[in-house]
């Protein structure tokens, strides 16, 4: 028993003031930039696939956001120069996922 519990059996009618620095606060795992990040469609080689570009955070960040949308999708891709590759038509899943994160997108292409 800690002490919040035995100040609730203590004085069960008190509802204590929550303090200003214990606000829950999100927290993304990845580095949310202002700038939108950019998703298009494109075929290489007679296959599709989803680019996204300009994303300006950390290489950890940039490497764990590629992850997180290969396992999301469970497809194969790829990130190098600043921009992600994924294996597939997924503008629709990949632009919500990012939503979600906290991320503005622009759809590029139709």
């Amino acid at each position: 028993m800690d002490l919040q519990d035995q100040l609730k059996n203590l004085f069960p009618d008190h509802e204590p003031e929550l303090d200003k620095t214990e606000e829950k606060k999100e927290h993304s795992e990845f580095w949310i930039q202002d700038s939108p990040l950019i998703c298009k469609y494109e075929k290489r080689k007679g296959k599709p696939i989803t680019i996204i570009e300009g994303y300006n955070g950390a290489t950890d960040d940039f490497k764990k956001l590629t992850k997180a949308l290969k396992q999301l999708l469970s497809v194969g891709g790829s990130h190098k120069n600043d921009t992600i590759i994924i294996q597939g038509d997924y503008r629709d899943k990949i632009m919500t996922f990012l939503k979600e994160s906290g991320f503005t997108i622009k759809r590029v292409g139709g």
